[in-house]
C-alpha cells in the first residue's frame, strides 16, 4: 500500500547527510527488518524508505552513531505498533479522558515552539487506566507530528496545587521516553512550573531518566521566573500571565489557525481608506496657501493623465523588490518564497507589508487559501483564490492598523488541485475546500520574524566598536525585571544569612552562660 507522505519542510538534506541516511536504511532492512518484520508497522517501514528528514532526526538525536540509531528506531517502531499509533483517533479514546484537560497543546514559548502541557493536578494515578493514558499522550504527539512535520516544541509541567496522589513517576517516564526515543529531536526543554519539595528526590530520577545529554533541558521555574521562558500571553493568571484560555472538551483544542482573513480575497476599499489615511496626513503637514493649492491642482490634472495602473505596478514593483524572497519551500503543488519566515520590521522602522509568492508546478489549477494565528492584526490578498498551471502568484501580508508583528505568529498555506471541469469562482472554491479530502492539502506553515528599527550611525559605531548587540527597550525592561527578581531573591538570603547568625550567637552566648554556671557549681566554695 503506497502512502502519500509529505517531506518535512520539503527540504533537501545537505549531500554530506545522505551517505549515512542510506547506510542507516541499508542495515536496518539487512539487520532489523527481516527478522522483525511482525513486530512493525508497514506503513513505517514504508516511510522509512522514503522521509529522509525522519532518519535523519533519529541520527541528528543519536550523535550519528548508526548502531545506536538503529536500536532507537527499532524500539520506537515496536512502540508505535503495540499502540497502534497510526489508527489512534478521538474517537478509539475514551470521552472521559479529553474533558478534564489534563493533556493539550496551546500557545508558544518565546522561542516560537508550541507548548504540551501536563497539568499534573488533574492526573490521577490509576493502574486500570494507565495504559489508555499512555495512549493519550501519543495520540496527542501523533497528531501535532502530522500537522507540524517534525517541528519541536516545550513540555510543561504544570505541578501548581499537586499532591502525592497525582505524582505518577511511571507515566513520567514514559513520557521522557516518547521525547527520548519515540518522538526524536522533538523536545526543546522541560519546563517544570513550582516542583513541590517534596518531589526533590524524584526529580533526581528523573535526570537520570534524561540522561547527561538532555538534563540542560530541565528548567526548573516559579511564578517570578517562567517569564524568562514563556511570555505573559500564554500563561495563564495563577501563573502570572494574561491568556484567558479555558480549556474545554468537545472539541479538541485547536487554536493554531484561525480561519482566512479575507474569505473573498481583497477587503473592498481598503486600499482606498488607507490612501485617504495618507492624503489627509499630508494635507495636515503642508501649508495652506493659495498658490500652493493652484500648484496642486495642476500637479493633480497632471497626475490623472497618467494611468494609475502606472503608478500601482511602480509601487508594487518596489514591495516584491523589497520582500522578493532568497529561499523558495519546494511543495509538490506550490512553490512558495519565502520558505520559513516573514520578515516585519518593528514600529519603528514602519516595514508593515511582505509579500508571498506562489507559483503552480503542476499541470492543473491549485486552490489555495491563507490563515493564520493572529486574525485580527493581518490582512492578506488574496486569502482564497487560486493559481494556474505554470504561473505566479503574489500574496501582500500587511499589518492592520497600528499592531505590530509577533514571533509567535503563524501563517499556514493550504493548497489543493483542482480538476480541470471545476470553478474557480467564489461559490465553487467554498463548496471544493469542503469537498476536498484531508491527505489531498498541502500544507506549508511560516513564522514570523521581526527586524529591530536601526539605530543612528552614532550609537551604530560606538555599539561595534565594543562588539556590543543592540538592545531594544524591551530587551533592557526584561534584564531589568530579571535583575530586580535576583536582587530580591539575594537580599532575602541575606536577611536568612543574618538571622542564622543571630540564631547561633544567641545559642554561643547560651552555651557560654551554662558553661560558667557548670563551673561555678563545681569550683565555688561550699557553704
Amino acid at each position: 500500500m503506497k502512502i502519500d507522505i509529505v517531506p518535512l519542510r520539503f527540504s533537501l538534506l545537505q549531500d554530506s547527510r545522505a551517505p549515512l541516511i542510506s547506510e542507516t536504511r541499508r542495515r536496518f532492512e539487512a539487520e532489523y527488518l527481516q527478522a522483525k518484520t511482525d513486530k512493525y508497522d508497514s506503513r513505517d517501514t514504508e516511510r522509512l524508505q522514503q522521509d529522509d528528514t525522519w532518519v535523519d532526526n533519529f541520527l541528528i538525536w543519536r550523535d550519528d552513531n548508526v548502531d545506536d540509531t538503529l536500536k532507537m528506531i527499532d524500539e520506537s517502531f515496536q512502540w508505535r505498533k503495540e499502540y497502534a499509533v497510526h489508527d489512534l483517533t478521538e474517537s478509539s479514546l475514551p470521552k472521559r479522558f479529553f474533558e478534564p484537560g489534563a493533556i493539550y497543546l496551546h500557545g508558544y514559548d518565546k522561542e516560537g515552539y508550541k507548548i504540551f502541557w501536563f497539568r499534573v493536578k488533574l492526573h490521577v494515578k490509576d493502574s486500570k487506566t494507565q495504559f489508555e493514558k499512555k495512549k493519550l499522550v501519543a495520540f496527542w504527539l501523533e497528531r501535532y507530528a502530522r500537522r507540524e512535520h517534525g517541528k519541536p516544541l516545550t513540555v510543561v509541567f504544570d505541578m501548581a496545587e499537586t499532591g502525592i496522589s497525582n505524582i505518577d513517576m511511571d507515566f513520567v517516564r514514559y513520557i521522557i521516553n516518547c521525547f527520548k526515543v519515540y518522538y526524536p529531536n522533538y523536545l526543546t526543554k522541560i519546563v517544570i512550573f513550582e516542583l513541590p519539595w517534596i518531589m526533590n528526590a524524584a526529580f533526581k530520577i528523573v535526570k537520570s531518566w534524561l540522561g547527561p545529554e538532555a538534563v540542560g533541558l530541565l528548567k526548573l521555574t516559579n511564578k517570578n521566573e517562567i517569564q524568562e521562558y514563556i511570555s505573559a500571553e500564554y500563561l495563564p493568571p495563577y501563573m502570572g500571565g494574561t491568556d484567558t484560555f479555558k480549556y474545554s472538551y468537545p472539541p479538541l483544542v485547536d487554536d493554531d489557525f484561525q480561519t482566512p482573513l479575507c474569505e473573498n480575497g481583497p477587503m473592498t476599499g481598503e486600499d482606498e481608506v488607507e490612501t485617504k489615511e495618507e492624503t489627509d496626513i499630508d494635507n495636515k503637514e503642508s501649508p495652506d496657501s493659495n498658490e500652493e493649492q493652484a500648484l496642486n491642482s495642476k500637479k493633480a490634472n497632471f497626475a490623472e493623465q497618467t494611468p494609475k495602473s502606472e503608478e500601482c505596478e511602480k509601487q508594487d514593483s518596489k514591495t516584491k523588490n523589497a520582500k522578493k524572497a532568497l529561499t523558495t519551500f519546494k511543495g509538490p503543488l506550490l512553490h512558495i518564497s519565502p520558505a520559513e519566515e516573514l520578515h516585519f520590521g518593528s514600529k519603528e522602522t514602519g516595514e508593515k507589508k511582505c509579500l508571498i509568492v506562489l507559483t503552480n508546478v503542476t499541470k492543473n489549477t491549485v486552490a489555495f487559501k491563507v490563515r493564520t494565528t493572529a486574525p485580527d492584526k493581518y490582512r492578506v490578498k488574496p486569502s482564497n483564490s487560486s493559481c494556474e498551471p505554470g504561473t505566479s502568484l503574489d500574496i501582500i501580508v500587511s499589518l492592520h492598523g497600528g499592531c505590530a508583528a509577533s514571533l509567535q505568529d503563524r501563517f499556514l498555506i493550504m493548497a489543493a488541485e483542482m480538476e480541470q471541469c471545476s470553478g474557480t469562482g467564489t461559490q465553487e472554491l467554498g463548496q471544493f475546500w469542503k469537498e476536498v479530502p484531508r491527505n489531498k492539502v498541502m500544507e506549508h506553515r511560516l513564522r514570523c520574524h521581526v527586524v529591530e528599527s536601526s539605530k543612528p550611525s552614532s550609537l551604530t559605531i560606538n555599539e561595534n566598536s565594543f562588539n556590543i548587540p543592540a538592545k531594544t527597550n524591551e530587551d533592557l525592561h526584561v534584564q531589568l525585571t530579571q535583575l530586580l527578581q535576583a536582587n530580591k531573591r539575594l537580599r532575602e538570603q541575606i536577611d536568612r544569612c543574618v538571622w542564622f547568625q543571630q540564631l547561633t550567637l544567641l545559642f554561643m552566648f547560651l552555651l557560654l552562660a551554662s558553661t560558667t554556671f557548670c563551673f561555678y557549681l563545681l569550683y565555688a566554695p561550699r557553704s
